[in-house]
């Protein structure tokens, strides 16, 4: 393998490829610390899952924001949903938006789930997406429409619980992560997960079903040498 140099890998003694290869790995698929060490491992790397972790908590910010930069303005009809998660016995609550085609717009861990929290989250999405929604769909939840009116806000508010099941199914790889975690430590550990994770996934979200296999391959690489540039881990031509 030959070696990547990168300035924000001075001082490590691994590559920049492998290390930014098992962040990958980390944040990408729903595998624990100890199965990224074991994958790394059956390619003769040896590192501890320790390493591994103080690689995502020091590079996973990083790579994120610098993907989230590269994202174009996604879409205007705005899924919104919310999902309970337990921390330390404590109820916490997990919001989340996406567009029409699945792709996550911003995640917000808060404590409450009511109009603040609600307003909160909406104020975050048209500060980063630039924009007010056109369409808003949610669940039954009195605090969003409760929220769009102390915003004076007039876009279309869609409320329907079989409307949103795009929102409600983007919390999908996040349940499959805490059960492979055994939890979040904290609702600052879920809050810095969700924002390394969610730009990641964008970035290899397609629309596989309505793809030929040509197409699917070709947008795979694309995201890869993306992937690759972010991270520093790709050799200069």
């Amino acid at each position: 393998m030959s070696k990547v140099r990168h300035s924000r890998y001075r001082g490590h003694r691994f590559p920049a490829e492998v290390i930014a290869y098992a962040v990958w790995l980390y944040f990408r698929f729903p595998l624990s610390l100890r199965m990224v060490e074991d994958l790394l491992a059956a390619r003769g790397i040896v590192v501890s899952h320790e390493t591994v972790r103080r690689w995502a908590e020091k590079f996973g910010q990083d790579f994120g924001k610098s993907l989230r930069r590269r994202t174009p303005q996604l879409g205007d009809k705005w899924h919104l949903d919310e999902v309970v998660v337990s921390i330390n016995g404590k109820k916490h609550w997990l919001w989340r938006a996406v567009d029409q085609d699945g792709f996550v717009l911003d995640a917000l861990v808060q404590s409450r789930r009511d109009k603040r929290a609600a307003e909160r989250l909406l104020r975050k999405l048209i500060r980063k997406q630039a924009r007010a929604p056109r369409v808003l769909i949610t669940d039954k939840l009195r605090s969003y429409g409760a929220a769009r009116t102390k915003m004076g806000m007039t876009f279309e508010h869609r409320q329907h619980k079989g409307l949103n099941n795009r929102a409600e199914n983007s919390h999908q790889p996040i349940r499959r992560r805490e059960r492979i975690m055994k939890r979040f430590k904290s609702a600052r550990h879920l809050q810095r997960f969700v924002s390394v994770h969610d730009p990641i996934a964008n970035l290899f979200h397609f629309p596989r079903h309505s793809l030929s296999a040509i197409d699917y391959r070709e947008l795979r690489t694309v995201a890869m040498t993306v992937w690759q540039d972010v991270a520093g881990s790709r050799e200069a031509a």
